[in-house]
Protein backbone atom coordinates (compact mmCIF):
# COMPACT_ATOMS: atom_id res chain seq x y z
CA UNK A 1 0.00 0.00 0.00
CA UNK A 2 1.13 3.59 -0.55
CA UNK A 3 2.37 5.85 2.21
CA UNK A 4 -0.01 8.55 0.94
CA UNK A 5 -3.04 9.90 2.82
CA UNK A 6 -6.40 8.42 1.97
CA UNK A 7 -9.42 6.38 3.03
CA UNK A 8 -9.58 2.60 3.40
CA UNK A 9 -12.72 0.46 3.22
CA UNK A 10 -12.57 -2.90 5.01
CA UNK A 11 -14.79 -5.67 3.63
CA UNK A 12 -16.01 -9.12 4.65
CA UNK A 13 -16.08 -12.24 2.46
CA UNK A 14 -19.31 -11.08 0.78
CA UNK A 15 -17.85 -7.72 -0.18
CA UNK A 16 -19.89 -5.83 2.41
CA UNK A 17 -18.10 -2.79 3.81
CA UNK A 18 -17.53 -3.31 7.54
CA UNK A 19 -15.49 -0.24 8.38
CA UNK A 20 -14.33 3.01 6.79
CA UNK A 21 -11.20 4.71 8.11
CA UNK A 22 -8.86 7.53 7.16
CA UNK A 23 -5.10 7.76 7.39
CA UNK A 24 -2.24 10.17 6.92
CA UNK A 25 -0.29 7.13 5.69
CA UNK A 26 -2.48 4.32 4.40
CA UNK A 27 0.26 1.68 4.63
CA UNK A 28 1.17 2.42 8.26
CA UNK A 29 -2.45 2.67 9.38
CA UNK A 30 -3.67 -0.55 7.79
CA UNK A 31 -0.55 -2.42 8.94
CA UNK A 32 -1.38 -1.46 12.54
CA UNK A 33 -4.46 -3.69 12.48
CA UNK A 34 -2.23 -6.73 12.05
CA UNK A 35 0.52 -5.73 14.47
CA UNK A 36 0.60 -5.52 18.28
CA UNK A 37 -2.77 -7.26 18.43
CA UNK A 38 -2.54 -7.63 22.22
CA UNK A 39 -3.14 -3.90 22.55
CA UNK A 40 -6.23 -3.91 20.34
CA UNK A 41 -9.70 -3.48 21.77
CA UNK A 42 -12.13 -6.43 21.54
CA UNK A 43 -14.02 -4.62 18.78
CA UNK A 44 -10.87 -4.19 16.67
CA UNK A 45 -9.94 -7.84 17.19
CA UNK A 46 -13.42 -8.89 16.06
CA UNK A 47 -13.20 -6.61 13.02
CA UNK A 48 -9.89 -8.17 11.95
CA UNK A 49 -11.33 -11.71 12.17
CA UNK A 50 -14.11 -10.74 9.73
CA UNK A 51 -11.82 -8.81 7.38
CA UNK A 52 -11.27 -10.56 4.02
CA UNK A 53 -10.55 -7.70 1.63
CA UNK A 54 -10.22 -3.93 1.44
CA UNK A 55 -10.18 -1.04 -1.01
CA UNK A 56 -8.56 2.34 -0.62
CA UNK A 57 -8.98 5.81 -2.10
CA UNK A 58 -5.97 8.12 -2.34
CA UNK A 59 -6.33 11.78 -1.38
CA UNK A 60 -4.03 14.78 -1.73
CA UNK A 61 -4.10 15.70 1.96
CA UNK A 62 -5.07 14.29 5.32
CA UNK A 63 -7.90 16.86 5.47
CA UNK A 64 -9.32 15.43 2.21
CA UNK A 65 -9.21 12.01 3.83
CA UNK A 66 -11.07 13.21 6.94
CA UNK A 67 -13.85 14.79 4.87
CA UNK A 68 -14.15 11.82 2.52
CA UNK A 69 -14.30 9.38 5.44
CA UNK A 70 -17.06 11.47 7.04
CA UNK A 71 -19.17 11.47 3.87
CA UNK A 72 -18.67 7.75 3.21
CA UNK A 73 -19.66 6.80 6.77
CA UNK A 74 -22.88 8.82 6.44
CA UNK A 75 -23.61 7.25 3.07
CA UNK A 76 -22.68 3.62 3.80
CA UNK A 77 -23.27 3.46 7.58
CA UNK A 78 -20.79 0.58 8.19
CA UNK A 79 -21.51 -1.60 11.22
CA UNK A 80 -18.11 -1.25 12.88
CA UNK A 81 -18.05 2.55 12.54
CA UNK A 82 -21.16 2.63 14.71
CA UNK A 83 -19.72 0.12 17.19
CA UNK A 84 -16.40 1.97 17.45
CA UNK A 85 -17.82 5.49 17.59
CA UNK A 86 -15.63 7.79 19.64
CA UNK A 87 -16.84 8.53 23.19
CA UNK A 88 -15.78 12.12 22.52
CA UNK A 89 -18.60 12.54 19.99
CA UNK A 90 -21.20 15.22 20.50
CA UNK A 91 -24.24 14.23 22.54
CA UNK A 92 -27.82 15.51 22.56
CA UNK A 93 -30.52 15.94 25.16
CA UNK A 94 -33.91 14.61 24.07
CA UNK A 95 -37.18 15.49 25.82
CA UNK A 96 -39.78 12.86 25.01
CA UNK A 97 -43.25 14.44 25.09
CA UNK A 98 -45.02 11.30 23.91
CA UNK A 99 -45.32 10.04 27.49
CA UNK A 100 -47.86 11.27 30.01
CA UNK A 101 -44.84 12.04 32.19
CA UNK A 102 -42.26 13.50 29.72
CA UNK A 103 -38.75 12.17 30.20
CA UNK A 104 -35.18 13.35 29.62
CA UNK A 105 -32.99 11.11 27.48
CA UNK A 106 -29.38 11.41 26.29
CA UNK A 107 -28.39 10.23 22.82
CA UNK A 108 -25.33 10.31 20.53
CA UNK A 109 -27.42 9.93 17.37
CA UNK A 110 -31.00 11.04 18.05
CA UNK A 111 -33.61 10.31 15.40
CA UNK A 112 -36.21 12.97 14.57
CA UNK A 113 -39.55 11.77 15.94
CA UNK A 114 -42.89 13.43 16.50
CA UNK A 115 -43.21 15.09 19.91
CA UNK A 116 -39.54 14.56 20.74
CA UNK A 117 -37.47 17.73 21.16
CA UNK A 118 -33.71 17.56 20.56
CA UNK A 119 -31.27 20.00 22.18
CA UNK A 120 -27.52 20.26 21.73
CA UNK A 121 -24.95 19.40 20.75
CA UNK A 122 -22.94 19.09 23.96
CA UNK A 123 -19.51 17.56 24.47
CA UNK A 124 -19.74 16.36 28.07
CA UNK A 125 -22.30 13.71 28.94
CA UNK A 126 -21.46 14.09 32.64
CA UNK A 127 -22.15 17.84 32.60
CA UNK A 128 -25.52 17.35 30.90
CA UNK A 129 -26.50 14.61 33.35
CA UNK A 130 -25.54 16.78 36.36
CA UNK A 131 -27.48 19.73 34.94
CA UNK A 132 -30.62 17.65 34.46
CA UNK A 133 -30.27 16.19 37.96
CA UNK A 134 -29.97 19.73 39.34
CA UNK A 135 -33.11 20.89 37.53
CA UNK A 136 -35.04 17.81 38.63
CA UNK A 137 -34.10 18.19 42.30
CA UNK A 138 -34.52 21.97 42.43
CA UNK A 139 -38.00 21.88 40.93
CA UNK A 140 -39.03 18.58 42.54
CA UNK A 141 -39.53 16.59 39.34
CA UNK A 142 -36.98 13.90 40.18
CA UNK A 143 -39.48 11.06 40.19
CA UNK A 144 -38.05 7.60 40.78
CA UNK A 145 -40.76 5.92 38.70
CA UNK A 146 -40.73 5.92 34.90
CA UNK A 147 -44.53 6.15 34.77
CA UNK A 148 -47.54 6.89 36.97
CA UNK A 149 -48.00 3.95 39.34
CA UNK A 150 -50.32 5.47 41.95
CA UNK A 151 -47.69 4.72 44.55
CA UNK A 152 -45.08 7.09 45.95
CA UNK A 153 -41.47 6.69 44.83
CA UNK A 154 -38.51 6.94 47.20
CA UNK A 155 -37.70 10.46 46.00
CA UNK A 156 -41.17 11.62 47.05
CA UNK A 157 -40.30 10.82 50.66
CA UNK A 158 -36.94 12.62 50.18
CA UNK A 159 -38.72 15.77 48.98
CA UNK A 160 -37.33 15.85 45.40
CA UNK A 161 -40.47 14.48 43.68
CA UNK A 162 -43.69 16.49 43.66
CA UNK A 163 -45.82 13.34 43.66
CA UNK A 164 -46.25 12.92 39.90
CA UNK A 165 -45.99 9.17 40.51
CA UNK A 166 -49.26 9.40 42.44
CA UNK A 167 -51.08 11.16 39.59
CA UNK A 168 -53.58 13.97 40.07
CA UNK A 169 -52.68 17.67 39.94
CA UNK A 170 -48.97 16.87 40.38
CA UNK A 171 -48.90 15.82 36.70
CA UNK A 172 -49.93 19.33 35.61
CA UNK A 173 -47.31 20.86 37.91
CA UNK A 174 -44.68 18.51 36.49
CA UNK A 175 -45.58 19.43 32.89
CA UNK A 176 -45.40 23.15 33.71
CA UNK A 177 -41.81 22.66 34.85
CA UNK A 178 -41.04 20.69 31.69
CA UNK A 179 -42.41 23.59 29.61
CA UNK A 180 -40.11 25.97 31.47
CA UNK A 181 -37.11 23.69 30.86
CA UNK A 182 -37.97 23.61 27.13
CA UNK A 183 -38.16 27.42 26.97
CA UNK A 184 -34.85 27.63 28.83
CA UNK A 185 -33.08 25.22 26.48
CA UNK A 186 -34.61 27.08 23.53
CA UNK A 187 -33.10 30.30 24.96
CA UNK A 188 -36.46 32.07 25.03
CA UNK A 189 -36.83 32.27 28.83
CA UNK A 190 -34.04 32.09 31.42
CA UNK A 191 -36.27 32.58 34.47
CA UNK A 192 -35.57 28.99 35.43
CA UNK A 193 -31.92 29.86 36.05
CA UNK A 194 -32.84 33.01 37.95
CA UNK A 195 -35.12 30.99 40.24
CA UNK A 196 -32.32 28.54 40.98
CA UNK A 197 -30.07 31.47 41.89
CA UNK A 198 -32.80 32.74 44.24
CA UNK A 199 -32.91 29.30 45.90
CA UNK A 200 -29.13 29.44 46.41
CA UNK A 201 -29.36 32.91 47.97
CA UNK A 202 -32.20 31.84 50.27
CA UNK A 203 -30.21 28.82 51.46
CA UNK A 204 -27.19 31.03 52.12
CA UNK A 205 -29.26 33.54 54.11
CA UNK A 206 -30.53 30.66 56.26
CA UNK A 207 -26.88 29.61 56.84
CA UNK A 208 -27.51 26.32 55.04
CA UNK A 209 -24.19 26.53 53.24
CA UNK A 210 -24.21 22.86 52.20
CA UNK A 211 -27.45 23.38 50.27
CA UNK A 212 -26.19 26.71 48.88
CA UNK A 213 -23.04 24.98 47.57
CA UNK A 214 -25.16 22.30 45.95
CA UNK A 215 -27.31 24.94 44.22
CA UNK A 216 -24.15 26.76 43.08
CA UNK A 217 -22.77 23.62 41.44
CA UNK A 218 -26.09 22.88 39.77
CA UNK A 219 -26.34 26.45 38.49
CA UNK A 220 -22.87 26.20 36.92
CA UNK A 221 -23.77 23.01 35.05
CA UNK A 222 -27.16 24.38 33.96
CA UNK A 223 -25.48 27.54 32.61
CA UNK A 224 -23.18 25.34 30.55
CA UNK A 225 -26.22 24.08 28.61
CA UNK A 226 -26.54 27.58 27.14
CA UNK A 227 -22.89 27.92 26.16
CA UNK A 228 -22.18 26.88 22.59
CA UNK A 229 -19.09 24.82 21.90
CA UNK A 230 -16.26 26.73 20.21
CA UNK A 231 -16.55 24.72 17.00
CA UNK A 232 -20.28 25.48 16.75
CA UNK A 233 -19.82 29.17 17.50
CA UNK A 234 -16.98 29.47 14.97
CA UNK A 235 -18.99 27.78 12.20
CA UNK A 236 -22.04 29.97 12.79
CA UNK A 237 -19.97 33.15 12.68
CA UNK A 238 -17.80 32.36 9.65
CA UNK A 239 -19.52 31.41 6.42
CA UNK A 240 -16.73 31.83 3.84
CA UNK A 241 -13.23 30.47 4.40
CA UNK A 242 -10.22 30.01 2.12
CA UNK A 243 -7.55 27.53 3.22
CA UNK A 244 -4.25 26.71 1.58
CA UNK A 245 -1.76 23.97 2.39
CA UNK A 246 1.76 23.59 1.04
CA UNK A 247 2.67 20.06 -0.06
CA UNK A 248 5.86 18.62 -1.53
CA UNK A 249 7.62 19.85 -4.67
CA UNK A 250 6.10 23.34 -4.61
CA UNK A 251 2.55 22.01 -4.78
CA UNK A 252 -0.30 23.77 -3.03
CA UNK A 253 -3.82 22.56 -2.24
CA UNK A 254 -6.49 25.17 -1.62
CA UNK A 255 -10.09 24.80 -0.43
CA UNK A 256 -13.02 27.21 -0.73
CA UNK A 257 -15.36 26.44 2.16
CA UNK A 258 -18.85 27.67 2.91
CA UNK A 259 -19.81 26.77 6.48
CA UNK A 260 -19.32 22.99 6.36
CA UNK A 261 -19.31 22.47 2.59
CA UNK A 262 -16.26 22.44 0.33
CA UNK A 263 -17.30 24.44 -2.72
CA UNK A 264 -14.06 23.88 -4.60
CA UNK A 265 -10.64 22.38 -4.01
CA UNK A 266 -7.68 22.23 -6.35
CA UNK A 267 -4.12 21.00 -6.37
CA UNK A 268 -1.82 23.60 -7.97
CA UNK A 269 1.80 23.29 -9.06
CA UNK A 270 3.76 26.53 -8.71
CA UNK A 271 6.53 27.16 -11.24
CA UNK A 272 9.31 29.71 -10.73
CA UNK A 273 7.63 31.00 -7.55
CA UNK A 274 4.71 32.42 -9.57
CA UNK A 275 2.62 33.22 -6.50
CA UNK A 276 0.73 36.02 -8.27
CA UNK A 277 -0.80 33.48 -10.60
CA UNK A 278 -2.05 31.47 -7.60
CA UNK A 279 -3.44 34.62 -5.98
CA UNK A 280 -5.38 35.51 -9.15
CA UNK A 281 -6.71 31.98 -9.54
CA UNK A 282 -7.98 31.67 -5.97
CA UNK A 283 -9.37 35.22 -6.01
CA UNK A 284 -11.37 34.61 -9.18
CA UNK A 285 -12.73 31.26 -8.01
CA UNK A 286 -13.55 32.60 -4.53
CA UNK A 287 -15.64 35.44 -5.95
CA UNK A 288 -17.51 33.08 -8.26
CA UNK A 289 -18.20 30.41 -5.66
CA UNK A 290 -18.94 32.57 -2.63
CA UNK A 291 -21.27 34.91 -4.52
CA UNK A 292 -23.30 31.97 -5.82
CA UNK A 293 -24.07 30.65 -2.32
CA UNK A 294 -27.40 31.61 -0.78
CA UNK A 295 -27.44 32.77 2.82
CA UNK A 296 -28.47 29.95 5.20
CA UNK A 297 -32.06 30.00 6.40
CA UNK A 298 -30.71 29.59 9.93
CA UNK A 299 -27.28 30.39 11.33
CA UNK A 300 -27.59 27.53 13.81
CA UNK A 301 -25.40 24.58 12.93
CA UNK A 302 -27.65 21.60 12.22
CA UNK A 303 -26.98 18.08 13.47
CA UNK A 304 -26.14 17.06 9.91
CA UNK A 305 -23.32 19.62 9.85
CA UNK A 306 -21.70 18.73 13.17
CA UNK A 307 -19.14 16.19 11.99
CA UNK A 308 -17.94 18.34 9.08
CA UNK A 309 -17.83 21.43 11.30
CA UNK A 310 -15.61 19.62 13.78
CA UNK A 311 -13.25 18.37 11.03
CA UNK A 312 -12.94 21.81 9.41
CA UNK A 313 -12.42 23.58 12.74
CA UNK A 314 -9.68 21.12 13.75
CA UNK A 315 -7.99 21.54 10.36
CA UNK A 316 -7.97 25.34 10.64
CA UNK A 317 -6.52 25.19 14.14
CA UNK A 318 -3.78 22.74 13.12
CA UNK A 319 -0.38 23.63 11.68
CA UNK A 320 -1.20 21.96 8.37
CA UNK A 321 -2.72 24.97 6.65
CA UNK A 322 -3.14 28.73 6.63
CA UNK A 323 -6.57 30.23 6.20
CA UNK A 324 -8.48 33.40 5.50
CA UNK A 325 -11.98 34.23 6.74
CA UNK A 326 -13.82 36.19 4.03
CA UNK A 327 -16.48 38.67 5.17
CA UNK A 328 -19.36 39.25 2.78
CA UNK A 329 -18.32 42.88 2.15
CA UNK A 330 -15.04 41.68 0.59
CA UNK A 331 -17.03 40.10 -2.25
CA UNK A 332 -18.17 43.49 -3.52
CA UNK A 333 -16.88 44.41 -6.99
CA UNK A 334 -15.53 47.65 -5.52
CA UNK A 335 -13.55 45.97 -2.76
CA UNK A 336 -9.86 45.14 -3.18
CA UNK A 337 -9.53 43.74 0.33
CA UNK A 338 -9.83 40.07 -0.66
CA UNK A 339 -7.05 40.38 -3.26
CA UNK A 340 -4.72 42.10 -0.80
CA UNK A 341 -5.35 39.62 2.02
CA UNK A 342 -4.87 36.69 -0.34
CA UNK A 343 -1.49 38.11 -1.39
CA UNK A 344 -0.41 38.31 2.26
CA UNK A 345 -1.60 34.78 2.92
CA UNK A 346 0.05 33.14 -0.07
CA UNK A 347 3.30 35.11 0.05
CA UNK A 348 3.69 34.03 3.67
CA UNK A 349 4.69 30.61 2.28
CA UNK A 350 7.81 32.10 0.68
Amino acid sequence: MPLSPGVYLMKDSKGQILYVGKAKSLKKRVQSYFQNSKGHSPKVKKLVTHLKDFDYILTDTEFDAFMLECHLIKEIKPMYNRMMKSPQSFIYLVINLNKKVPSFEISYEPIEKENELIFGPFTSRGTVERAITGIKECFKINCGHSSIKNSACLNYSLGTCNGVCLGGSAIDEYNLVIDRVIRFLSRTDINLLEEMEAMMLAASEQFDFEAAAKYRDWIDTVKSLLNKEKVIEFTEENNHIITIEKLKNNQFKYFLINRTQILQSELVQIHDNSFDQLVDQIHSNALTNFKSVNDPSSLDVSRDEIDEAQIIYSYLKSNNCKYLIVPKRWLSSKSTKLQKELQKLIYSFK
